[in-house]
Protein backbone atom coordinates (compact mmCIF):
# COMPACT_ATOMS: atom_id res chain seq x y z
CA UNK A 1 0.00 0.00 0.00
CA UNK A 2 2.75 2.69 0.89
CA UNK A 3 3.74 2.17 -3.00
CA UNK A 4 0.57 2.88 -3.85
CA UNK A 5 0.68 6.50 -1.53
CA UNK A 6 4.34 7.29 -3.18
CA UNK A 7 2.37 6.96 -6.28
CA UNK A 8 -0.11 9.19 -5.73
CA UNK A 9 1.70 11.77 -4.03
CA UNK A 10 4.26 11.74 -7.20
CA UNK A 11 1.25 12.09 -9.35
CA UNK A 12 0.12 14.93 -7.31
CA UNK A 13 3.91 16.29 -7.30
CA UNK A 14 3.75 16.03 -11.27
CA UNK A 15 0.03 17.94 -11.76
CA UNK A 16 1.64 21.00 -9.97
CA UNK A 17 4.09 20.87 -12.06
CA UNK A 18 3.00 20.90 -15.27
CA UNK A 19 0.63 23.61 -13.87
CA UNK A 20 3.72 25.73 -12.76
CA UNK A 21 4.91 24.74 -16.58
CA UNK A 22 1.91 25.84 -18.27
CA UNK A 23 1.89 29.50 -16.39
CA UNK A 24 5.37 29.91 -17.41
CA UNK A 25 4.37 28.97 -21.33
CA UNK A 26 1.10 31.60 -21.22
CA UNK A 27 3.53 34.01 -19.63
CA UNK A 28 6.31 33.75 -22.54
CA UNK A 29 2.92 33.81 -24.71
CA UNK A 30 2.04 36.95 -23.69
CA UNK A 31 5.25 38.53 -23.94
CA UNK A 32 5.86 37.39 -27.38
CA UNK A 33 6.36 40.45 -30.14
CA UNK A 34 4.53 40.51 -33.61
CA UNK A 35 5.17 42.79 -36.23
CA UNK A 36 1.96 44.49 -37.27
CA UNK A 37 1.21 42.88 -40.69
CA UNK A 38 -0.64 44.53 -43.75
CA UNK A 39 -4.21 44.75 -43.47
CA UNK A 40 -5.83 42.79 -46.22
CA UNK A 41 -9.98 42.28 -46.86
CA UNK A 42 -11.31 39.44 -44.25
CA UNK A 43 -14.37 37.63 -44.40
CA UNK A 44 -15.51 36.14 -41.21
CA UNK A 45 -18.06 32.77 -41.19
CA UNK A 46 -19.99 32.35 -38.25
CA UNK A 47 -22.04 29.10 -38.22
CA UNK A 48 -24.89 29.89 -35.56
CA UNK A 49 -27.51 27.09 -34.40
CA UNK A 50 -30.49 29.18 -31.81
CA UNK A 51 -29.84 32.40 -29.37
CA UNK A 52 -26.93 31.21 -27.06
CA UNK A 53 -26.74 32.53 -23.50
CA UNK A 54 -24.15 35.73 -24.56
CA UNK A 55 -24.52 35.45 -28.36
CA UNK A 56 -25.16 38.82 -29.24
CA UNK A 57 -22.22 40.04 -26.65
CA UNK A 58 -20.24 37.36 -28.67
CA UNK A 59 -21.15 39.17 -32.19
CA UNK A 60 -20.95 42.41 -30.87
CA UNK A 61 -17.47 42.52 -29.98
CA UNK A 62 -16.49 41.31 -33.73
CA UNK A 63 -18.88 43.83 -35.42
CA UNK A 64 -16.38 46.73 -32.94
CA UNK A 65 -13.52 46.05 -34.46
CA UNK A 66 -11.97 48.67 -35.63
CA UNK A 67 -10.92 46.87 -38.94
CA UNK A 68 -11.94 47.37 -42.44
CA UNK A 69 -13.08 46.01 -44.62
CA UNK A 70 -14.00 42.91 -43.15
CA UNK A 71 -17.25 41.09 -44.08
CA UNK A 72 -19.24 39.25 -41.51
CA UNK A 73 -21.26 35.75 -42.60
CA UNK A 74 -23.93 34.60 -40.54
CA UNK A 75 -25.74 30.95 -41.52
CA UNK A 76 -28.49 28.94 -39.89
CA UNK A 77 -29.96 26.31 -41.08
CA UNK A 78 -33.17 26.79 -40.11
CA UNK A 79 -35.14 30.10 -41.66
CA UNK A 80 -36.93 30.42 -38.18
CA UNK A 81 -33.63 30.15 -36.10
CA UNK A 82 -34.12 32.93 -33.48
CA UNK A 83 -30.29 33.85 -34.06
CA UNK A 84 -30.98 35.51 -37.07
CA UNK A 85 -33.19 38.05 -34.88
CA UNK A 86 -30.01 38.23 -33.13
CA UNK A 87 -28.06 39.60 -35.88
CA UNK A 88 -30.91 41.77 -37.41
CA UNK A 89 -30.77 43.80 -33.72
CA UNK A 90 -26.52 43.80 -34.89
CA UNK A 91 -27.14 44.86 -38.48
CA UNK A 92 -29.09 48.28 -36.71
CA UNK A 93 -26.47 48.60 -33.72
CA UNK A 94 -23.44 48.53 -36.39
CA UNK A 95 -25.08 50.15 -39.79
CA UNK A 96 -21.65 50.39 -41.49
CA UNK A 97 -20.67 46.81 -41.12
CA UNK A 98 -21.22 44.41 -44.20
CA UNK A 99 -23.17 41.52 -42.72
CA UNK A 100 -24.87 38.78 -44.31
CA UNK A 101 -27.00 36.10 -43.52
CA UNK A 102 -27.19 32.57 -44.92
CA UNK A 103 -30.16 30.49 -44.20
CA UNK A 104 -29.97 27.57 -46.18
CA UNK A 105 -30.68 23.63 -44.73
CA UNK A 106 -28.85 21.88 -47.53
CA UNK A 107 -27.04 18.80 -45.80
CA UNK A 108 -23.92 17.87 -46.23
CA UNK A 109 -22.25 14.99 -44.59
CA UNK A 110 -22.49 13.93 -41.34
CA UNK A 111 -21.24 17.29 -39.05
CA UNK A 112 -24.04 20.16 -39.41
CA UNK A 113 -21.47 22.66 -38.58
CA UNK A 114 -19.45 22.19 -41.67
CA UNK A 115 -22.86 22.03 -43.74
CA UNK A 116 -23.67 24.82 -42.52
CA UNK A 117 -20.29 26.59 -43.69
CA UNK A 118 -20.49 25.09 -47.38
CA UNK A 119 -24.28 26.63 -47.57
CA UNK A 120 -22.29 29.95 -46.06
CA UNK A 121 -19.56 29.89 -48.51
CA UNK A 122 -20.31 30.88 -51.75
CA UNK A 123 -21.28 34.49 -49.88
CA UNK A 124 -17.27 34.90 -49.21
CA UNK A 125 -16.40 38.11 -50.94
CA UNK A 126 -12.86 38.03 -50.05
CA UNK A 127 -9.83 35.28 -50.23
CA UNK A 128 -8.57 35.16 -46.58
CA UNK A 129 -11.41 33.68 -44.57
CA UNK A 130 -11.59 33.17 -40.81
CA UNK A 131 -14.43 30.65 -39.42
CA UNK A 132 -15.16 31.14 -35.98
CA UNK A 133 -17.37 29.52 -33.52
CA UNK A 134 -20.64 31.71 -32.70
CA UNK A 135 -19.49 31.65 -29.11
CA UNK A 136 -16.46 33.44 -29.33
CA UNK A 137 -15.76 36.84 -28.00
CA UNK A 138 -13.01 38.53 -29.43
CA UNK A 139 -10.72 41.04 -28.53
CA UNK A 140 -9.16 43.74 -30.55
CA UNK A 141 -5.88 41.96 -31.52
CA UNK A 142 -7.88 39.37 -33.08
CA UNK A 143 -7.48 40.15 -36.40
CA UNK A 144 -3.86 41.52 -36.69
CA UNK A 145 -2.70 38.43 -34.85
CA UNK A 146 -4.05 36.19 -37.21
CA UNK A 147 -2.72 37.93 -40.35
CA UNK A 148 0.00 38.41 -38.42
CA UNK A 149 0.35 34.42 -38.20
CA UNK A 150 -1.03 33.67 -41.67
CA UNK A 151 2.33 36.10 -43.08
CA UNK A 152 4.77 33.66 -41.46
CA UNK A 153 6.62 31.30 -43.85
CA UNK A 154 5.03 28.06 -44.92
CA UNK A 155 1.57 29.19 -42.51
CA UNK A 156 -1.25 27.38 -43.87
CA UNK A 157 -3.29 27.99 -40.95
CA UNK A 158 -4.04 30.35 -37.96
CA UNK A 159 -5.48 29.22 -34.70
CA UNK A 160 -6.36 30.91 -31.63
CA UNK A 161 -5.99 30.29 -27.74
CA UNK A 162 -9.19 30.41 -26.08
CA UNK A 163 -10.13 31.00 -22.03
CA UNK A 164 -14.08 30.35 -20.89
CA UNK A 165 -16.15 32.98 -19.90
CA UNK A 166 -19.52 31.66 -17.70
CA UNK A 167 -22.43 32.71 -19.12
CA UNK A 168 -23.75 32.90 -15.37
CA UNK A 169 -22.92 32.47 -11.69
CA UNK A 170 -23.97 28.98 -11.45
CA UNK A 171 -21.34 26.77 -10.11
CA UNK A 172 -21.75 24.53 -13.24
CA UNK A 173 -20.70 27.57 -15.56
CA UNK A 174 -17.43 28.21 -12.81
CA UNK A 175 -16.70 24.43 -13.26
CA UNK A 176 -16.39 24.63 -16.94
CA UNK A 177 -15.19 28.03 -16.93
CA UNK A 178 -12.07 26.16 -14.94
CA UNK A 179 -11.26 23.49 -16.76
CA UNK A 180 -10.72 25.85 -19.85
CA UNK A 181 -8.79 28.41 -18.01
CA UNK A 182 -6.65 26.16 -15.47
CA UNK A 183 -6.53 22.57 -17.79
CA UNK A 184 -7.08 23.34 -21.53
CA UNK A 185 -5.07 26.38 -21.98
CA UNK A 186 -1.94 25.71 -20.77
CA UNK A 187 -2.48 22.09 -22.21
CA UNK A 188 -1.88 23.13 -25.33
CA UNK A 189 0.80 26.32 -24.83
CA UNK A 190 2.72 23.35 -23.48
CA UNK A 191 1.68 21.01 -26.09
CA UNK A 192 3.28 23.90 -28.29
CA UNK A 193 6.01 23.97 -26.97
CA UNK A 194 6.77 20.14 -27.55
CA UNK A 195 6.05 20.63 -31.18
CA UNK A 196 2.24 19.71 -32.00
CA UNK A 197 0.79 21.99 -34.14
CA UNK A 198 -3.22 21.38 -32.98
CA UNK A 199 -5.67 23.53 -34.44
CA UNK A 200 -8.68 24.62 -32.03
CA UNK A 201 -11.71 25.25 -33.41
CA UNK A 202 -13.16 28.06 -31.68
CA UNK A 203 -11.23 29.84 -34.43
CA UNK A 204 -9.23 28.94 -37.74
CA UNK A 205 -8.05 31.19 -40.87
CA UNK A 206 -6.58 30.25 -43.72
CA UNK A 207 -6.73 31.55 -47.34
CA UNK A 208 -8.94 30.49 -50.25
CA UNK A 209 -6.30 28.84 -52.05
CA UNK A 210 -5.20 26.71 -49.00
CA UNK A 211 -8.65 25.63 -48.49
CA UNK A 212 -9.19 25.14 -52.23
CA UNK A 213 -6.04 23.23 -52.19
CA UNK A 214 -6.88 20.82 -49.51
CA UNK A 215 -10.64 19.67 -51.40
CA UNK A 216 -12.63 22.74 -49.81
CA UNK A 217 -15.03 22.29 -47.06
CA UNK A 218 -16.28 19.42 -48.85
CA UNK A 219 -13.45 17.40 -47.43
CA UNK A 220 -14.38 17.61 -43.97
CA UNK A 221 -18.42 17.28 -44.57
CA UNK A 222 -17.80 13.92 -42.87
CA UNK A 223 -15.03 14.65 -40.62
CA UNK A 224 -17.26 15.38 -36.84
CA UNK A 225 -13.72 16.14 -35.36
CA UNK A 226 -13.41 19.24 -38.16
CA UNK A 227 -10.65 21.18 -36.48
CA UNK A 228 -8.33 18.34 -35.75
CA UNK A 229 -8.94 17.27 -39.42
CA UNK A 230 -8.38 20.54 -41.29
CA UNK A 231 -5.16 20.65 -39.39
CA UNK A 232 -4.19 17.65 -40.50
CA UNK A 233 -5.11 17.81 -44.07
CA UNK A 234 -3.46 21.70 -44.00
CA UNK A 235 0.18 19.96 -42.49
CA UNK A 236 -0.40 17.34 -45.47
CA UNK A 237 0.36 19.82 -47.77
CA UNK A 238 3.66 21.01 -46.43
CA UNK A 239 2.55 24.08 -44.35
CA UNK A 240 2.11 24.34 -40.56
CA UNK A 241 -0.69 25.44 -38.16
CA UNK A 242 0.42 28.76 -36.48
CA UNK A 243 -0.47 29.67 -33.26
CA UNK A 244 -1.50 33.61 -33.65
CA UNK A 245 -0.54 35.81 -30.83
CA UNK A 246 -3.51 36.57 -28.94
CA UNK A 247 -6.80 35.15 -27.13
CA UNK A 248 -10.30 35.06 -27.43
CA UNK A 249 -13.08 33.63 -24.83
CA UNK A 250 -15.81 30.99 -25.60
CA UNK A 251 -19.07 31.27 -23.58
CA UNK A 252 -19.49 28.61 -20.90
CA UNK A 253 -23.30 28.43 -21.27
CA UNK A 254 -24.17 25.57 -18.56
CA UNK A 255 -26.48 26.33 -15.32
CA UNK A 256 -26.42 22.68 -14.47
CA UNK A 257 -23.68 19.69 -13.93
CA UNK A 258 -25.67 17.25 -15.77
CA UNK A 259 -25.64 19.42 -19.03
CA UNK A 260 -21.68 20.31 -17.80
CA UNK A 261 -21.17 16.44 -18.06
CA UNK A 262 -22.45 16.04 -21.20
CA UNK A 263 -20.48 18.48 -23.07
CA UNK A 264 -17.09 17.43 -21.17
CA UNK A 265 -17.89 13.52 -22.11
CA UNK A 266 -18.25 14.78 -25.30
CA UNK A 267 -14.88 16.33 -25.17
CA UNK A 268 -13.25 13.64 -23.80
CA UNK A 269 -14.22 10.74 -25.67
CA UNK A 270 -13.38 13.16 -28.67
CA UNK A 271 -9.99 13.85 -27.42
CA UNK A 272 -9.48 10.09 -26.41
CA UNK A 273 -10.20 8.82 -30.05
CA UNK A 274 -8.24 11.23 -31.69
CA UNK A 275 -4.56 11.21 -29.05
CA UNK A 276 -5.78 8.17 -26.60
CA UNK A 277 -2.40 8.48 -25.26
CA UNK A 278 -2.07 12.20 -24.68
CA UNK A 279 -5.33 11.80 -22.88
CA UNK A 280 -4.35 8.91 -20.82
CA UNK A 281 -1.35 10.86 -20.14
CA UNK A 282 -3.75 13.89 -18.68
CA UNK A 283 -4.88 12.64 -15.91
CA UNK A 284 -1.63 14.10 -14.45
CA UNK A 285 -3.09 17.25 -14.63
CA UNK A 286 -5.34 16.96 -11.42
CA UNK A 287 -3.19 17.11 -8.39
CA UNK A 288 -5.71 17.51 -6.33
CA UNK A 289 -7.65 14.34 -7.09
CA UNK A 290 -4.68 12.54 -6.37
CA UNK A 291 -3.70 13.96 -3.45
CA UNK A 292 -7.19 13.34 -1.84
CA UNK A 293 -7.21 9.57 -3.07
CA UNK A 294 -3.99 9.15 -0.96
CA UNK A 295 -6.00 10.49 2.10
CA UNK A 296 -8.54 7.76 1.56
CA UNK A 297 -6.21 4.84 0.97
CA UNK A 298 -3.97 5.76 4.20
CA UNK A 299 -5.82 8.27 6.21
CA UNK A 300 -2.47 9.69 7.77
CA UNK A 301 -1.98 12.60 8.64
CA UNK A 302 0.60 13.32 6.17
CA UNK A 303 -1.65 12.73 3.22
CA UNK A 304 -4.06 15.70 4.78
CA UNK A 305 -0.50 17.92 4.75
CA UNK A 306 -0.29 17.24 1.25
CA UNK A 307 -3.73 17.45 -0.04
CA UNK A 308 -3.70 20.96 1.36
CA UNK A 309 -0.33 22.38 0.30
CA UNK A 310 -1.25 20.49 -2.95
CA UNK A 311 -4.73 22.69 -2.89
CA UNK A 312 -2.34 26.15 -1.89
CA UNK A 313 -0.23 25.76 -4.68
CA UNK A 314 -2.98 25.08 -7.26
CA UNK A 315 -5.28 28.19 -6.24
CA UNK A 316 -1.93 30.24 -6.34
CA UNK A 317 -0.33 28.73 -9.52
CA UNK A 318 -4.22 29.49 -11.15
CA UNK A 319 -3.90 33.65 -9.81
CA UNK A 320 -0.75 33.30 -11.16
CA UNK A 321 -2.49 32.26 -14.80
CA UNK A 322 -5.79 34.72 -14.26
CA UNK A 323 -2.96 37.50 -14.18
CA UNK A 324 -1.28 37.09 -16.94
CA UNK A 325 -4.81 36.80 -19.16
CA UNK A 326 -5.80 40.11 -17.42
CA UNK A 327 -2.13 41.36 -18.79
CA UNK A 328 -3.29 40.28 -22.36
CA UNK A 329 -6.85 41.31 -21.77
CA UNK A 330 -9.12 42.44 -19.21
CA UNK A 331 -12.03 40.44 -20.42
CA UNK A 332 -10.18 37.35 -20.40
CA UNK A 333 -9.61 36.13 -17.48
CA UNK A 334 -12.74 34.61 -14.84
CA UNK A 335 -11.49 34.20 -11.03
CA UNK A 336 -12.03 30.61 -9.65
CA UNK A 337 -13.22 30.41 -6.43
CA UNK A 338 -10.64 28.75 -4.08
CA UNK A 339 -13.38 26.13 -3.02
CA UNK A 340 -13.63 24.99 -6.41
CA UNK A 341 -10.63 23.45 -7.41
CA UNK A 342 -11.08 20.02 -5.37
CA UNK A 343 -14.34 19.69 -7.01
CA UNK A 344 -12.76 20.53 -10.26
CA UNK A 345 -9.91 17.97 -10.26
CA UNK A 346 -12.51 14.73 -8.97
CA UNK A 347 -14.69 16.19 -11.98
CA UNK A 348 -12.21 15.89 -14.27
CA UNK A 349 -11.16 11.98 -12.95
CA UNK A 350 -14.67 11.15 -12.98
CA UNK A 351 -15.08 12.50 -16.69
CA UNK A 352 -11.62 10.87 -17.63
CA UNK A 353 -12.71 7.50 -16.32
CA UNK A 354 -16.30 7.89 -18.08
CA UNK A 355 -14.48 8.58 -21.59
CA UNK A 356 -13.13 5.37 -21.17
CA UNK A 357 -16.43 3.67 -21.03
CA UNK A 358 -17.74 4.48 -24.12
CA UNK A 359 -18.02 5.97 -27.56
CA UNK A 360 -21.81 7.88 -27.37
CA UNK A 361 -21.30 11.26 -27.45
CA UNK A 362 -24.52 14.20 -27.61
CA UNK A 363 -24.03 16.95 -30.05
CA UNK A 364 -26.52 19.34 -30.26
CA UNK A 365 -29.28 16.94 -30.03
CA UNK A 366 -27.31 13.87 -32.06
CA UNK A 367 -26.08 11.03 -31.08
CA UNK A 368 -22.92 10.00 -32.23
CA UNK A 369 -19.96 7.52 -32.53
CA UNK A 370 -17.38 9.44 -30.31
CA UNK A 371 -14.64 8.34 -32.78
CA UNK A 372 -16.22 11.06 -34.79
CA UNK A 373 -17.53 13.25 -32.85
CA UNK A 374 -16.74 17.13 -32.63
CA UNK A 375 -14.12 18.43 -30.23
CA UNK A 376 -16.31 21.56 -29.56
Amino acid sequence: MSAWIAILAAAAAAGLAQALAGWLALRRFRHRTIAPPPRVPITILKPLHGDEPLLEAALASLCALDYTPMQIVCGVQDPADPAIAVVERLRARFPGRDIAVVADATPHGLNRKIANLINMFSSAKHDTLVIADSDVHVTPAYLDAILATLATPDCGLATLLYTGRPASDAPAALLGTAWINHAFLPGALLARALGRQDCLGATMALRRETLVAIGGLESLADDLADDQMLGRRVRALGLSVGLAGAVVATTVPETTLGALWRHELRWGRTIRSLEPVGFALSALQYPLAWALLAIALSGAAWSVVLFLAAWLLRAAIARLVEAELRGIDETLATRTPVWLFPLRDLLSIAVWIAAHAGTSVEWRGQVLDATRAPPR
